[in-house]
Parts: structure tokens; sequence; C-alpha cells
């Protein structure tokens, strides 16, 4: 199974471009992620994090 589809990928021109791709999309969003964890407010986490325990 594996085999046919290799073959299939290797006559595929230009197919070089997708792991490039797909990997700087994955580079990118977890760079991103992360800058935004970085950056959220310590006072806004603290919000978030009491929720649970508040009744309504």
């Amino acid at each position: 199974m594996f085999e046919q589809v290799k073959h299939s990928m290797e006559t595929i021109a230009g197919v070089a471009i997708y792991p490039i791709l797909s990997l700087s999309i994955f580079f990118l969003f977890f760079l991103g992620l992360g800058f935004w964890v970085f950056t959220y407010k310590k006072e806004k986490i603290d919000e978030l994090s009491k929720l649970p325990f508040h009744d309504n």
C-alpha cells in the first residue's frame, strides 16, 4: 500500500513543496500560540482559573 502511494507521490511534479509548507504552517501556528500564552495577562488567567469554583 505504502509503495503505491510513494510511487504516486514521486511522479507528481513539485510535490516537494508540501512537506516544507506543512512544516512552516505547523511552526508558525505553535510560535503564535506560544506568543499568545506568554503575553496573556496574569489577572485574566487568575479570573478564568477561579470560574469553576463560583456558584451561580
